[in-house]
């Protein structure tokens, strides 16, 4: 389950939505509803999170919120190592290959040292008049 599919999943349940007639509601089969929540579909675009959004009612932080929990719910990732170190691929290598095997103390303690890690911001273009 991706942590988009979770908060989806907790939203119908919150207010009694049976998977049926949300899917009744949003015009889509219950059978993508589901694979949504159970992470057996990719990323949702950004029209079903906006629809998403007002089927809910969420406003300002709940809304983007769920926005932002859908861009980290790509349940099949790639990376490019192109171009970085022999030991950088190993090691992107080493984590696809297990991080099914990682119970979540694991998980923290590896977001935790990914979350000091500042990568740096794009160059913001200049406007000239």
């Amino acid at each position: 389950m991706t942590p988009f599919g979770a908060r989806i999943r907790d939203l119908r349940h919150q207010r009694g939505i049976t998977l049926q007639q949300m899917a009744a509601d949003l015009n889509v089969s219950a059978a993508y509803l589901s694979a949504l929540e159970h992470g057996k579909r990719g990323k949702p675009g950004p029209g079903l999170v906006l629809e998403l959004c007002g089927y809910f009612g969420l406003i300002w932080d709940e809304a983007e919120a769920l926005k932002n929990l859908a861009e980290v719910s790509r349940p099949k990732v790639t990376l490019d190592t192109s171009g970085l170190s022999p030991q950088t691929t190993a090691f992107a290598n080493r984590l696809g290959a297990c991080i099914r095997y990682l119970d979540d103390e694991a998980v923290a303690t590896l977001d935790a040292l990914l979350a000091r890690i500042q990568p740096p911001l794009p160059a913001k273009r200049s406007r000239r008049s």
